[in-house]
């Protein structure tokens, strides 16, 4: 008896904890109102608080904004976006990707 009740209580862990998330998430309807040459890393920070990730390329400060999630209940979702900063701390370049995995049906 002890042990079906170890292992429904086992049960109900694995099903309460069937999801998980990576990173912060943020708002995407905040990415229009990034403008290259004039958005500075401060208003970044303001808009999206601070980066998941912080990196260089080409001596240039470069922020990511990463959100992952997965569940087996729902589907699963990305989201990231990349910011690059030119020597005067505004925005040079911005990169924007999503993705939404839908749950895959078996063929019967």
């Amino acid at each position: 008896m002890h042990s079906l009740r170890y292992l429904c209580l086992v049960l109900l862990f694995l099903m309460a904890s069937a999801c998980g998330s990576v990173g912060k998430d943020f708002d995407t309807q905040l990415i229009d109102g990034i403008q290259k040459g004039e958005t500075s890393q401060t208003q970044i920070l303001d808009m999206f608080g601070l980066p998941f990730k912080e990196g260089t390329e080409d001596g240039r400060t470069m922020w990511t904004y990463q959100w992952d999630y997965w569940s087996l209940f729902e589907d699963n979702k990305s989201k990231g976006l990349v910011i690059l900063f030119n020597d005067k701390n505004r925005v040079l370049a911005y990169r924007y990707t999503t993705t939404d995995f839908k749950k895959q049906t078996p063929v019967k």
